[in-house]
């Protein structure tokens, strides 16, 4: 008869030490950079939590923000090792102290001519706008940090969302910094 034995004293990853950072990069606007970038992240065990890359003001770099989970210990090493990739040109993180962070979400959900003012009310106490409008639904646009498309997704929900896209974080440096 065959057993199947399940030992309860199999490590589990700690959450403890596991914080969330925003990394700014630019680099080459080249095929396969982005692979050989996310494999950094992957070899040392860095969840990437939104990923923002678009072409930069130079159309020759690209300019990536990518927010990722794990341990603190470890980021000093993976920056490093993604600034010594040939085609980055400079990595770094940004803290909320040295940097603007927004993100974007549209959230569609269901809204009858009953409801629709208490979901523009929410809306707008959010700072949205309504960016389509049909006789059973609505899409919002909400912009801001982390927290507030949080919260917003939050208050929606009382309207039952259908559904819902985040463009993920996208960073700049204050004052005169280079990002």
């Amino acid at each position: 008869m065959n057993q199947t034995i399940v030992t309860t004293d199999t490590p589990v990853a700690s959450t403890r030490n596991v914080n969330s950072h925003t990394l700014s990069i630019l680099s080459k606007n080249e095929p396969g950079v982005l692979m050989r970038i996310c494999q950094v992240f992957s070899r040392r065990a860095f969840n990437i939590d939104s990923l923002v890359v678009s072409e930069g003001y130079q159309r020759d770099y690209a300019r990536m923000t990518i927010d990722v989970s794990g341990a603190s210990a470890g980021l000093e090493q993976i920056v490093k090792q993604v600034n010594k990739l040939i085609d980055v040109i400079h990595c770094c993180e940004h803290t909320a102290e040295d940097s603007v962070v927004k993100e974007l979400a549209l959230i569609k959900f269901i809204a009858n001519r009953d409801d629709r003012t208490e979901a523009l009310h929410v809306i707008e106490h959010f700072g949205g706008k309504t960016v389509d409008l049909t006789p059973t639904s609505m899409i919002a646009m909400i912009q801001g940090d982390s927290a507030k498309i949080d919260a917003a997704e939050t208050m929606m929900g009382q309207f039952s969302i259908i559904e819902m896209v985040r463009t993920g974080k996208v960073v700049m440096a204050r004052g005169e910094q280079p990002t």
